[in-house]
């Protein structure tokens, strides 16, 4: 039966929607009423105060007779209007930042929602790296480009009136400068399209750097066990030049723009006046005309450079809405309709019928489809044909467990209100009350992402019940498995359907019924008897691999009961120590090691100066003296041809009565372009030098912040959510790429332009050097009060960002689990919650730049009151053209203080990237002390007294482990979970550094080498197969140190060849993301095939056979038997019957080796490992399994 779906949208279709919700946003943003009338009002103070004010002071200056009064009635008309557009356009930006603010929060939620809906094929195109992405930065481009949106409107008419006026003064010749203006327009349009090109193929390349670095920390370990970290490195770097190459471009590309944006008022004011005196000898350019053609040029200088920059915005923010119209999950294909008897049905391909209340479990090889027909269950997989008829809600145990940054107790919970009783009742159906007892915290003990699952799920109240392979990993303790499978059968609700898919055997006889997949297909289905009897594949299967139990399949399914009651009882202490702990409602005090996740540090008071010479010291010396020098040229070039133009304008005066000289008029003319063209270049050249310092800060920085994380210990990724990392990667390197260096060039160049103007004003009223001090005092007082606040606001934002991204990232990694439980607005909800606690932070700092901003203004508009005070006092001594500059100087310093101080407190904010760039490191890769190239020659291990623990504060793991491992001896190591085997692995490659004895391979004490040459020199098939996105040869070997042959022996032996031979790019076949597009089975065999080609002395096996099937192990120990005979190796089992052949078996018990021995003398003397092969069938016979 076909399922009729929603036909996907088509490109077209995708782009009108995304084309109609940009247009509804842009017109919800420019269509506000309040926003336009502010706008409006700011525009119209802005030409009383800029341009008509000036006009009425330089007449007044120039007619003698004029009233005094005019001069004072001017000069407070004119500090008024100053007022007043200040007051509008502040509360103006005001309403645009909410708006903006609002408008982020909104993609922020909906790119989160969107991530919980997506279909499985979009998440495989993008990646976690491009939505962290779109959150952080895309998100914040939306915000930002909400404050000038309406420039698209007022750009235009500004342009328009400017040249109205100019009209007015300057006549006809206003339209050379029109022209020029004219011709720079596709030279700016040519420079916006390059740039935007830029940009879009840089994000490309920050997105697949982001997305390489989230599989980094995923896989940390990995890459740590392998010393891979330097291959990976090179990997990250490689990008990161690609994306710095760009940056450079983008960075010249921005140099000649802002040269043109410079240059272009000063060009079309040179084109304008030469015309204007040449045209007619009685045209001589007075200070009237002069400066308020100046201001005029000066206004039209902001939309000219405003409007390609909001279309260029436009075009970037519309990333969010494409990802946004992104195909959902489509899961129309699981029905919910009554189906009388049956709570699971399948009518299609697979066929299958699943009675209410029933035990099931799913076998078959590794890629047979177990996976994927839970996947299809969950609606996860994409629907060909027919559906799943599906009666009550769905628990799910995935194979990889997923865990949050939260309390044990928090995990089980998953949401759900607290039952104490129930909840001890599960955790004592999950035989988790021992592990509890070693806890710091017990269930208050926080546990991180890379941390049971089964827990949770018995927790809450489902009808359908799919763990996927979690007995795997209890099988070596019969009874605690009997234990779950026995908890999980009594729960004594009447339709409470179990699907088990493992590879366990030893339970198949306790379920009702059993499912048989081969190569996507059923191939039987039946009761463990009736297979057994038919002799097909699973009788085969079992025959070959199982416990021949022929005459009573139901012996195991009985189990021992005096081990499971001993089991229980033992723990009944444990549960009434937990049942008598205090209510979580009660205040308990936090016990030591019980917190893992360590809080983010929020530095405090000034950024330490050192930070600023760290980072010019990244740029270089040398580059900072020549950037610094071009910027003082440039300020120097700006004073000289404003002087000039301030003489110019005196000729009016001077030559009066007299013939104004072809001569003369050439020379101001050309002194004045060549004064504007080196002011110009000056500029252009200090550009170009601070983006290529900047580029050499960016890569000096990121290869000190990449090498750090790489170096960091594992005890940090434990305590420190990815997310909180990423957030470095992403935001603060955007901060060291593009806005530290705009802080900089921003800072230095309001710096020198208020020293540039106050030198003017000075020189022209000498008296207002004694108002400078006062109003310098309040200035320093308004400064030091807001760059403090905004600092630590700034701070604050940086930190509570990074719950919002470890927050998602779990979210993606867990998704499946969420969507089987229904807890999307949960999580959807807690998103929003942390998305506001940011907010918080956001919007405060946003009202701060609005009370800086008045407070500043009012500073500046006092500068301009003062400067035409002092003019109408000193009016005869004074010419009209130092008047003219002065106070078009004054009107101009008016944003420059306000912008300089926020510069300083963004400089100050931004440099904390560089450092948060600047910590953690661990031991040595390599040190001076190296072993010999063929170390270890035998594989010789000794342990003397050696204790370790995981954090400072905790107990031992390892407790004073004594032993001795000979050469080529293969030793078993056995323990409760939580018993201290894992540890031992991460103790031989110092994973997990001595807090007391040593461990001494060939005679050599590890400790005194460096980490690489320790790590290389041992291999180990990992618990959890990790692989990482690129070709397949690059997750077998990443240095290219072996030949195509070495890898398709290794994959041969391996049980690969035949898969990968079937591939059409072979070695070349992409792996996806976390290898999604592997099955879990084929993930351990290339583990295995990367420890083949590795092949060195020692191997340890952390229980690397978890997940496949039997058959498959059985290949894989025959493979490690022959392939690894010569070498030393360890085993940490799972299942007994892979450690029976081994020379000695180690039990761990609480961190202490109770019994080491070979398994024929353990299993005589009836202690604890006797107990275990006992409880797992094995009753002496070597070779029979579980």
């Amino acid at each position: 039966m076909s399922v009729d779906s929603d036909n996907p949208c088509t490109a077209q279709e995708k782009k009108s929607t995304y084309v109609w919700g940009l247009c509804k946003v842009l017109k919800r943003v420019c269509s506000c009423d309040v926003q336009s009338v502010h706008y409006f009002s700011n525009m119209t103070f802005n030409c009383v105060a800029y341009l008509i004010c000036p006009r009425l002071m330089i007449n007044f200056v120039s007619d003698p007779n004029d009233y005094l009064w005019h001069g004072y009635f001017y000069a407070l008309l004119m500090f008024v209007a100053a007022l007043m557009q200040s007051i509008c356009l502040q509360q103006y930006f005001q309403l645009c930042f909410k708006l903006g603010m609002s408008v982020r929060t909104a993609l922020m939620a909906a790119i989160y929602k969107k991530a919980l809906t997506v279909s499985n094929a979009t998440r495989k195109e993008s990646t976690i790296g491009e939505t962290v992405n779109l959150m952080s930065a895309d998100a914040q481009r939306f915000m930002d480009f909400t404050n000038f949106v309406h420039q698209l409107w007022s750009a235009p008419v500004q342009i328009v009136l400017s040249i109205l006026f100019l009209w007015l003064e300057l006549g006809p010749s206003v339209f050379a400068g029109v022209g020029v203006m004219l011709l720079l327009i596709p030279i700016n349009a040519v420079l916006v399209a390059k740039a935007r090109a830029i940009q879009v193929k840089n994000m490309n390349y920050k997105d697949e750097r982001m997305k390489i670095m989230n599989e980094i920390f995923n896989g940390i370990k990995i890459l740590k066990l392998f010393s891979w970290e330097p291959s990976f490195q090179k990997r990250v770097e490689k990008i990161r030049n690609q994306e710095l190459k760009g940056l450079l471009r983008f960075s010249y590309l921005q140099s000649v723009s802002i040269f043109v944006f410079t240059c272009a008022p000063f060009l079309v004011s040179v084109v304008t006046f030469a015309v204007f005196v040449m045209v007619d000898e009685d045209n001589v350019l007075d200070a009237q005309k002069a400066f308020t053609s100046i201001s005029l040029f000066n206004v039209l200088r902001f939309p000219l450079a405003m409007l390609p920059m909001v279309l260029s915005s436009l075009v970037q923010v519309s990333r969010p809405f494409f990802v946004c119209q992104d195909e959902d999950l489509n899961t129309s294909a699981i029905w919910h309709e009554p189906s009388p008897g049956y709570i699971l049905h399948f009518p299609c391909s697979v066929n299958l019928e699943i009675p209410c209340g029933s035990l099931l479990a799913v076998v078959g090889p590794v890629g047979s489809g177990k996976s994927s027909l839970v996947s299809a269950m969950l609606g996860e997989m994409e629907n060909i044909k027919g559906h799943i008829n599906i009666q009550g809600s769905v628990a799910y145990v995935p194979q990889q467990a997923w865990i949050q940054n939260a309390t044990l107790k928090d995990n089980i919970l998953f949401g759900s209100p607290l039952d104490e009783a129930r909840y001890q009742k599960v955790i004592e159906a999950c035989a988790l009350l021992p592990d509890l007892q070693l806890l710091p915290g017990g269930d208050l003990t926080e546990i991180g992402e890379r941390s049971s699952a089964k827990a949770r799920t018995l927790y809450t109240s489902f009808l359908i019940f799919v763990p996927v392979r979690v007995l795997s990993s209890l099988i070596l303790f019969s009874n605690v498995s009997k234990h779950n499978i026995k908890s999980r059968g009594d729960r004594g609700h009447p339709c409470l359907t179990r699907i088990l898919v493992t590879h366990s055997l030893s339970f198949l006889a306790q379920v009702d019924d059993i499912v048989m997949l081969v190569d996507g297909k059923v191939s039987e289905k039946g009761p463990y008897s009736t297979l057994l009897s038919n002799g097909g594949e699973f009788a085969q299967l079992l025959n070959t691999y199982g416990s021949q139990q022929e005459g009573n399949p139901e012996d195991e399914a009985t189990g021992n009961c005096h081990d499971i009651l001993l089991s229980t009882s033992s723990n009944m202490s444990l549960k009434k120590a937990l049942q008598g702990k205090p209510k979580e409602k009660e205040p308990v005090a936090e016990i030591k090691g019980q917190k893992l996740i360590d809080k983010e540090a929020v530095e405090t008071g000034k950024v330490k100066f050192i930070m600023y010479t760290r980072y010019l010291g990244a740029v270089g010396c040398n580059l900072t003296t020549w950037i610094f020098l071009a910027y003082v040229a440039q300020a120097a070039a700006t004073i000289g041809s404003n002087l000039w133009l301030s003489e110019w304008t005196n000729d009016a005066v001077k030559y009066q009565n007299m013939t104004y000289t072809t001569a003369i008029r050439d020379t101001r003319v050309g002194v004045y372009g060549a004064l504007g063209i080196s002011q110009g270049l000056f500029l252009l050249a200090a550009c170009m030098l601070s983006a290529h310092g900047a580029v050499r800060a960016s890569r000096v920085l990121h290869k000190h912040l990449l090498s750090n994380i790489l170096r960091v210990p594992m005890s940090f990724f434990d305590t420190t959510p990815t997310g909180r990392i990423i957030n470095r990667f992403a935001k603060d390197i955007f901060t060291v790429d593009e806005a530290i260096p705009m802080s900089f060039r921003s800072w230095l160049n309001c710096f020198l332009g208020i020293i540039s103007t106050l030198l003017i004003i000075c020189l022209a009223t000498p008296y207002f050097a004694i108002i400078m001090l006062p109003l310098g005092l309040l200035y320093y007082f308004v400064q030091q009060f807001y760059v403090s606040t905004s600092r630590q606001l700034r701070r604050l934002d940086s930190v509570t960002r990074s719950p919002i991204y470890s927050h998602f990232s779990e979210t993606v990694s867990g998704l499946s689990v969420i969507r089987a439980y229904g807890h999307q607005e949960r999580f959807l909800q807690h998103n929003e919650k942390i998305v506001d606690i940011n907010q918080k932070s956001v919007y405060s700092w946003i009202v701060s730049n609005r009370w800086l901003a008045v407070r500043l203004e009012f500073v500046g508009n006092l500068v301009v009151f003062f400067a035409a005070l002092l003019a109408v006092f000193a009016r005869d001594p004074l010419n009209s053209g130092i008047v003219g500059l002065s106070i078009s100087s004054a009107l101009s310093v008016t944003q420059t203080l306000n912008w300089l101080v926020r510069m300083t407190s963004e400089l100050e904010t931004n440099i904390v990237a560089v450092e948060r760039v600047h910590e953690y490191t661990e031991a040595p890769w390599v040190t001076l002390q190296r072993p010999q190239s063929s170390w270890p020659n035998n594989g010789e291990i000794r342990f003397v007294n050696y204790q370790v623990r995981y954090r400072p504060e905790l107990q031992l793991v390892l407790d004073g482990i004594n032993c001795y491992i000979k050469s080529s001896e293969k030793i078993g190591v056995v323990g409760r979970t939580g018993a201290g085997k894992s540890s031992l692995t991460n103790c031989l490659f110092r994973i997990l550094e001595a807090a007391g004895g040593k461990i001494l391979i060939d005679g050599l004490d590890i400790a005194t080498i460096g980490l690489h040459d320790l790590r290389q020199k041992l291999t180990i098939i990992p618990q959890d197969p990790v692989l990482f996105s690129g070709s397949l040869r690059m997750n077998l070997d990443p240095f290219d140190q072996h030949s195509d042959k070495d890898v398709w022996y290794a994959l041969e032996l391996a049980h690969l060849k035949t898969f990968v031979s079937s591939l059409p790019e072979g070695l070349s076949y992409p792996v996806s993301e976390a290898g999604e597009n592997l099955s879990v089975g084929q993930r351990q065999l290339l583990c295995l095939a990367r420890a083949l080609l590795r092949k060195s002395k020692i191997l340890i096996l952390d229980e690397a056979t978890a997940a496949v099937d039997m058959e498959t192990d059985h290949l894989i120990q025959q493979t490690i038997r022959s392939e690894f005979v010569d070498c030393t190796v360890i085993t940490i089992a799972h299942r007994l019957h892979t450690i029976m052949d081994s020379n000695r078996v180690m039990v761990l018990q609480a961190g202490k080796i109770v019994e080491f021995d070979s398994p024929e003398e353990l299993l005589q003397q009836h202690g604890v490992f006797a107990a275990m092969a006992r409880d797992a069938g094995i009753l002496g016979n070597q070779d029979t399994a579980l």
